[in-house]
């Protein structure tokens, strides 16, 4: 257990007073607890002697300051170990985001987002019971014994060693169930992770769904998931159901025990009955305290287990960090020069995606990269901002290997339109300035209007204020991907990246953005992929990339001499747009 709560104890060491001044105060509520039965068996041997009111209002007024003492720390040690646990969720919660945001996309390609999500909430909250309840009502036990102990032995050495023996199979019955708790839980929250990825893919699915009339196939399956689930629960649940009764068994015998040998100590006046009474006491208050070891072990084995599965998130590194930045290039101007010199890359070792890649962009100029599917376009532009690691100095900008820049600096230089169009939850406009969220209204409309648009948007009863949903499910996909332009123009980056962004629009309205664009891009570098002939000509050199190599380079006319793949694609698309107007 030690080894696998390490990765708290730096977030421990942040909050060690509060903790310590938690300690304090637990100790002074456990130690005035302690005192109520002294008071009782002492007033109650009082009264056999000395009947009075006035020992009854005495030890009432005893008992009040105890119930007040006792109380008013009880209530410094909830607030601040139970404030402390929640402080340390707050902390593991950020880092925890910020870690996921460093990662690459390679990263959320291997992990389900549902799983990520599951561990980001329900064993969050499984640690920060760990982390205060478990730690709290552990210590209470511990700190009440040590203090009633000591008094119990001095009032009968004899009752306490019989009152006591049973306690050895509690612990023994802890350690048997602890160990299944902790393995059954494990295997909860994987059964959770998965439930969660199957309902956000459905969630984020749902159009794909409808279409192919699945959705009572995917409910079955969810159920299915969920029957799982809690069969699972449910064995949890029966363990659970088996240890409380018998830690509860444990001490009933522990309390006849108590009964039996402490009632043959008054008969023989080795004790009073106030004394009898005292430890009669301190066995009672002694009950909660151990039968709430039984739910802490269960806090315990399930926070341990999510620390086990937040820690592996965790201690994943990120494959693309500043480890090799140098920090004169911080505040480095970047021009907008891209070259790539001898550049391979795979993502795999199986199979090479890029081969010997010789290409140089001049500052200020534009590209268009053409070729088949699955050739290696996007994976060769999402190099430049290093969303993928190549090796080093295979990718430079301004003649510096983009490993050397801090990759706040690199991609504050860089606007990227991916071939996936994300849109979040939010206003269009909050959409628009997402890289630059200080812009003003005047500067997003001229982004948007870049993109051809910003008419579209006014159409819209509450114009840039409009709500997109979901993915931005209310726009469609030509929308999508010219509000995703905008967002991109607004930085007003260095190099403007392209990735297929016109794909989704008609040709008609991919030539107005063309035109809108060419202002944009003047004076920036521009890199467009595209499959359409029209978007590439507009470009200043046009690469063909094949099977992961550049088969050939020029301008729109050099390719069209060379009579090759772009020419034979020219002729294609021509003859598809002559078709569609003769139709």
């Amino acid at each position: 257990m030690f080894e696998r709560v390490r990765p708290l104890f730096p977030y421990l060491k942040r909050y060690k007073w509060r903790f310590a001044w938690g300690g304090f105060a637990l100790v002074v509520y456990n130690v005035t607890k302690a005192l109520v039965p002294i008071v009782v068996g002492g007033a109650i041997d009082d009264l056999r002697t000395n009947l009075s009111t006035r020992v009854i209002a005495i030890s009432g007024l005893k008992l009040l300051g105890i119930a007040c003492l006792s109380g008013t720390f009880l209530y410094i040690t909830r607030q601040v170990v139970i404030g402390a646990s929640r402080e340390i969720e707050y902390d593991l919660r950020n880092d925890l985001f910020a870690h996921l945001e460093t990662q690459p996309p390679s990263f959320f390609q291997q992990h389900r987002t549902g799983d990520i999500m599951s561990r980001s909430i329900n064993d969050l909250a499984a640690v920060r019971q760990l982390l205060g309840p478990a730690i709290m009502y552990s210590a209470n036990t511990v700190v009440f014994t040590a203090a009633a102990l000591p008094y119990m032995m001095r009032l009968s050495p004899k009752l306490t060693l019989f009152a006591f023996v049973p306690l050895p199979f509690a612990s023994v019955l802890v350690q048997y169930f602890g160990a299944r708790i902790h393995t059954r839980f494990e295997r909860i929250q994987a059964m959770f992770s998965d439930i969660s990825a199957q309902a956000e893919e459905n969630f984020s699915g749902a159009r794909l769904i409808r279409a192919f009339a699945q959705e009572e196939a995917q409910i079955a399956a969810f159920e299915r998931s969920n029957q799982e689930f809690i069969r699972r629960s449910l064995l949890l649940a029966r363990l659970m159901a088996m240890l409380w009764p018998t830690l509860e068994f444990v001490l009933g015998v522990s309390l006849m025990i108590t009964l039996l040998v402490g009632g043959h100590e008054v008969v023989l006046h080795h004790i009073t009955v106030g004394q009898f009474s005292s430890y009669n006491f301190y066995m009672v208050q002694l009950i909660w305290p151990m039968i709430a070891i039984g739910w802490v072990v269960n806090l315990v084995q399930r926070g341990t287990a999510s620390v086990v599965r937040i820690d592996a998130l965790m201690k994943v590194k990120a494959a693309i960090n500043d480890d090799e930045a140098l920090p004169a290039l911080a505040d480095r101007r970047i021009e907008g020069e891209v070259e790539f010199r001898h550049l391979s890359f795979a993502y795999t070792s199986d199979a090479q995606t890029l081969t010997d890649i010789n290409l140089h962009i001049p500052a200020g100029s534009s590209l268009a990269i053409v070729g088949p599917t699955g050739s290696g376009k996007s994976t060769l532009v999402g190099l430049i901002p290093r969303l993928y690691e190549a090796e080093r100095g295979m990718v430079l900008v301004d003649g510096v290997p983009v490993r050397d820049y801090p990759l706040a600096t690199l991609r504050k230089a860089i606007g990227f339109v991916p071939q996936e169009t994300y849109l979040f939850t939010e206003t269009i406009r909050e959409n628009v300035a997402f890289g630059a969220p200080d812009a003003s209204d005047e500067a997003v409309r001229a982004a948007a209007a870049a993109a051809h648009i910003a008419t579209e948007i006014e159409e819209f009863p509450r114009g840039f204020q409009t709500l997109v949903g979901e993915r931005g499910m209310t726009l469609s996909g030509g929308q999508k991907q010219r509000t995703a332009i905008a967002r991109a123009i607004l930085r007003d980056p260095r190099i403007l990246i392209l990735d297929d962004a016109l794909a989704s629009v008609d040709t008609y309205t991919e030539e107005q953005i063309l035109g809108s664009l060419r202002e944009a891009m003047q004076g920036r570098t521009t890199v467009l992929i595209s499959h359409r002939v029209s978007t590439a000509r507009s470009a200043d050199r046009i690469a063909v990339l094949v099977a992961g190599q550049i088969v050939e380079l020029g301008t729109h006319e050099e390719l069209i001499a060379l009579d090759g793949y772009y020419a034979n694609l020219f002729d294609k698309q021509r003859l598809e747009e002559e078709l569609a107007t003769a139709s």
